[in-house]
């Protein structure tokens, strides 16, 4: 019976990886691939160390696969959210269908820093940049 559900719940696991595989080859930009590879493959790897846990039927076993679960859910958006940031101060370029960018405001590319709303408010950011002109100048 264990082998029965331990193989059920390593099939959906491997689906939600391949899926979350092909979101990084489908995906049109890095903040994109960033976000589906992060969902999928947090959620495939869980159910992947689960259904080790429940093959071995040992608490030993159990107690480690949910350890490993525990992490790779505190730790993977943190390390997304970080590499999107490094992608996001790099320059990396967005998909040409996305409409907003909220952040370019309170950017300092230079510094390295990422100014808050509140920040900007208090006069503590960089002032807004002005639009180029086209008088030569």
């Amino acid at each position: 019976m264990n082998e029965s559900i331990a193989a059920v719940i390593l099939l959906i696991g491997g689906a939600f990886v391949v899926i979350g595989a092909l979101g990084a080859v489908r995906m049109p930009d890095l903040m994109l691939r960033m976000h589906a590879t992060t969902k999928a493959g947090i959620l495939g790897g869980g159910l992947v160390a689960i259904a080790g846990g429940v093959f071995f039927n040992e608490s030993e076993v159990m107690v480690r696969a949910l350890a490993i679960l525990a992490f790779v859910v505190l730790t993977g958006p943190v390390a997304a959210h970080m590499i999107a940031r490094a992608g996001y101060f790099t320059g990396a370029p967005f998909w040409e269908r996305t409409l907003k960018d909220d952040l370019r405001s309170n950017l300092d590319k230079a510094g390295g820093y990422l100014y808050s709303a509140q920040e900007q408010r208090e006069g503590k950011g960089r002032p807004q940049q002005q639009a180029p002109r086209d008088d030569g100048e």
